[in-house]
């Protein structure tokens, strides 16, 4: 089975994915692209790229396996830990039901909002022109391109990120070290959205203390050492492309 992992800056989506990928002992070849060039949208050599142009994480990594592509990070980095050391996930029913709506409120909630603040940030006036397939991705792009960043969406975005951070507060409060007792994807993916926030919205994580050394802690991970280590650029955190649809559930 071959594995071609094609991943961004690590930062966001890119970052829990090559973490994971680290903590599962699994062999791919990583190959970095430029996703604000929009090279994500002609990866070559896929029999099937359904998934890569109708995913709803926006552009985040694609992992081809034989020729297929995958994507949706939290669905890479499961198969990923399912196809290695199995570390990832709880066992328990209950526990990794936890962990999965934990993972679904980041990428429906927090996801969004962190992507809009960081393209705001930082990618205005740097994308290039791909053929999106994707009607709501290519809408995005045409968003972030004009620089349309209307100021009550930036108000909503920093209210999610800051309802993330005070989740990640509160989950800590029984003095764990992980978000769901043992280390699992639910830590990747967390940090992979927030960590960039501390710069964008630093009133966010202002008293968090846990949260910031939860954030200190994830950094620390080798996994998360390796990932970083992949980076093309001293600050991977400021590296944003348009993400999902914006606060899809309000």
């Amino acid at each position: 089975m071959q594995m071609i992992l094609y991943h961004g800056e690590p930062n966001g989506p890119s970052l829990a994915v090559l973490a994971a990928l680290a903590e599962s002992g699994v062999e791919a070849d990583c190959r970095p692209i430029d996703l604000l060039a929009g090279e994500r949208h002609a990866l070559p050599g896929l029999s099937d790229a359904t998934a890569r142009d109708m995913g709803v994480e926006g552009e985040g990594p694609v992992l081809v396996v034989d020729g297929e592509a995958m994507t949706e990070s939290v669905f890479i980095a499961q198969f990923l830990d399912e196809s290695g050391r199995q570390t990832l996930q709880p066992e328990e029913p209950y526990a990794h039901w936890q962990m999965l709506m934990w993972c679904r409120r980041v990428t429906e909630r927090c996801a969004p909002a962190a992507a809009f603040l960081g393209c705001r940030a930082h990618s205005a006036g740097k994308l290039g022109t791909p053929a999106v397939a994707s009607a709501d991705l290519a809408a995005r792009w045409d968003m972030v391109r004009r620089g349309d960043f209307p100021e009550d969406q930036v108000t909503d975005s920093l209210r999610h990120v800051t309802e993330a951070v005070d989740m990640v507060e509160q989950q800590l409060a029984d003095g764990r070290d992980w978000l769901m007792g043992a280390l699992t994807l639910a830590d990747f993916e967390t940090y992979g959205w927030l960590a960039g926030m501390a710069e964008l919205a630093p009133h966010a994580f202002a008293g968090k203390d846990r949260a910031n050394a939860w954030l200190g802690r994830v950094r620390a991970r080798p996994s998360v050492q390796a990932a970083l280590a992949r980076a093309t650029t001293t600050t991977p955190e400021t590296s944003w492309a348009p993400g999902p649809e914006i606060n899809r559930w309000g």
